[in-house]
């Protein structure tokens, strides 16, 4: 509709004199009509040669606009009155909600000559609608509790465990109880049953399946729970780990509590799927006060100290009535470092990275794995904590970062991704030694790719970003790992010279289910963009959250879909 604005009528209608908001179109004339209470809501004179057509691009809210033509073309041709909600920009900028009645005037022939519509300020009630809903979103997208229960035993994560920890001795003190737990021998009383075909389970070395450590944990949980003394907490602060958090508990009484639980653990039989066994359990028991040097982070450290000197005296527990000076805590973590580093107990797997443009396989991380006593590799999230609080994760890094170099040297097309803690990354020794082994190796440096944990805390930034500007200058890439989960994310984009951002999978896993993680991601993305930095998308576990990244401008994925993390070997890549 072509039309022209036409100053008010000079006989309004008898509802404008009761200040109804009003306003008019007809066709012959191609006039329309504005009642002074309309005016007066959005504070403008309409302009003598102002077109009709372009009403609706300088009154209403532009995201409105399809709404508002839509409920005028119903109007139009169904001849019925129809009711919208729309917003009304006003002179200065701002904008108001109002209901909108649109009626059809109709000629005496039937044909419809025009509208009118009757025009009532909502912005309160829209406002409160607004803000519900917005609500309502931040209740979804908000994680319900902090308290995460771990998934195979329902006990608390360590982290949340530490956190009990922290507030328990702001409040007083108590102590802790750390007790390894891991499948007695066969020798030692194991008695295995057959399974459903007859068949005795696959054993290892030692006569047990690897995964009745995960069963036991779960089963010792459960046991645990039914006698710790009210106001006790419990957590899984390791792999074959429960910790007991006594808070306000005196020494004495922890003393008795540890003896009688790590007793029962050892004396109780273990009905398992499969199987039934006796287990072998070892104590850690530590007293803390509020006004004692070590935190939360080293109680814990002290307590794991204490289980490992009870294994090894084979004793049931130890007893540390108080906290472990702090170099004589650092000195022990570090020979146990040096000694894990000496008897390959730690060992490297790779994860294949899909570049979304080829469709191919390019890259590889290389993860660290804990080679534990009873359960095979372990995530080494607990040991590379302890050991970062502890200053002493210099020479697990430069045991990867070595062992990338041989392996980038024996496969001179491979792309190998590398992790690096905070505190290595800002200490000046790892810069001349990635330069020494690269040349050592002879490695072509386009290969090799240094990620930084977003949520690492980088113990010298000028240091850091030393190392970052030199290994670019030799020809590596550096990546931001965990993108969206800490609190530095941009910062770290305008710090360092950032070539590649892996977004963290928390926001993938349920990506193509969950409109917010979309609208996140797309915006990473596109940040990223600008800035001329590559994505890669983690935890991609299915084809339909593939396709979506790739619309999304994702250039790189990493999930169970493209393949899972798989040793190496014979110090080699998988294939492909």
């Amino acid at each position: 509709m072509a039309m022209r604005s036409v100053p008010p009528s000079p006989r309004p209608p008898a509802d404008d004199r009761a200040g109804t908001a009003w306003f008019s179109y007809t066709a012959s004339g191609d006039h329309i009509v504005w009642s002074p209470a309309l005016l007066a809501m959005l504070g403008r004179q309409p302009t003598q040669d102002e077109m009709s057509r372009k009403v609706l691009t300088r009154y209403v809210h532009r995201d409105d606009h399809a709404k508002a033509l839509g409920a005028l073309t119903q109007a139009w041709t169904s001849r019925v009155p129809v009711r919208t909600t729309v917003r009304l920009m006003r002179a200065d900028g701002g904008w108001f909600d109002v209901d909108c009645r649109l009626e059809p005037m109709t000629g005496p022939d039937g044909t419809v000559r025009g509208l009118r519509g009757t025009v009532t300020d909502v912005s309160a009630r829209e406002r409160e609608r607004r803000e519900l809903a917005r609500l309502a979103r931040r209740g979804e997208t908000v994680q319900a509790s902090l308290v995460d229960p771990d998934p195979a035993t329902g006990l608390l994560t360590r982290a949340r465990f530490v956190d009990e920890i922290d507030r328990a001795q702001r409040r007083g003190g108590g102590a802790i109880l750390i007790i390894r737990v891991q499948p007695a021998r066969a020798e030692d009383g194991l008695r295995p049953s057959r399974g459903e075909d007859g068949l005795r389970p696959s054993r290892g070395e030692d006569g047990l399946r690897p995964e009745l450590g995960a069963d036991l944990l779960h089963r010792a949980a459960r046991v645990l729970e039914g006698v710790v003394q009210e106001g006790a907490l419990l957590g899984r602060v390791g792999p074959s780990e429960i910790g007991l958090l006594l808070p306000g508990t005196s020494w004495p009484m922890a003393r008795r509590e540890a003896e009688v639980l790590v007793d029962a653990l050892r004396s109780q039989t273990f009905v398992l799927p499969d199987t039934w066994l006796r287990a072998n359990a070892w104590g850690g028991l530590v007293r803390f006060t509020p006004d004692a040097e070590a935190g939360s982070h080293e109680v814990l450290i002290d307590a794991e100290h204490a289980w490992r000197d009870s294994r090894d005296a084979d004793r049931p527990l130890t007893v540390v009535a108080h906290p472990v000076p702090r170099r004589d805590r650092r000195g022990s973590y570090r020979t146990r470092v040096a000694d894990a580093l000496g008897t390959d107990r730690f060992t490297l797997y790779a994860q294949p990275i899909l570049d979304l443009q080829s469709n191919a396989v390019t890259r590889h991380e290389l993860l660290l794995r804990v080679l534990d006593e009873s359960e095979g590799p372990q995530s080494p999230s607990q040991v590379l904590d302890t050991a970062e609080r502890l200053d002493a994760v210099y020479d697990i890094d430069l045991w990867v970062v070595e062992r990338a170099m041989q392996l980038a040297a024996d496969e001179p097309g491979r792309c190998l991704q590398i992790n690096l803690s905070g505190r290595s990354v800002g200490d000046p020794r790892l810069t001349a030694e990635v330069e020494r082994l690269i040349a050592r190796y002879d490695v072509n440096p386009a290969q090799l790719t240094f990620e930084i944990t977003e949520t690492a805390l980088i113990g010298n930034l000028s240091e850091a970003r030393h190392f970052a500007d030199r290994v670019r200058d030799l020809g590596c890439e550096l990546a931001l790992d965990d993108f969206g989960s800490g609190y530095a994310s941009f910062r770290y984009l305008r710090i360092f010279p950032i070539d590649l951002v892996k977004i963290d999978g928390e926001y993938v896993v349920d990506l193509v289910d969950n409109p917010q993680d979309q609208v996140l991601v797309r915006a990473l993305v596109q940040v990223c963009q600008a800035y001329g930095i590559h994505t890669v998308a983690e935890f991609v576990q299915d084809e339909p959250t593939l396709r979506l990244l790739r619309e999304l401008g994702v250039d790189y994925v990493q999930g169970y879909l493209i393949g899972k993390p798989a040793p190496l070997p014979a110090g080699r890549l998988p294939n492909p």
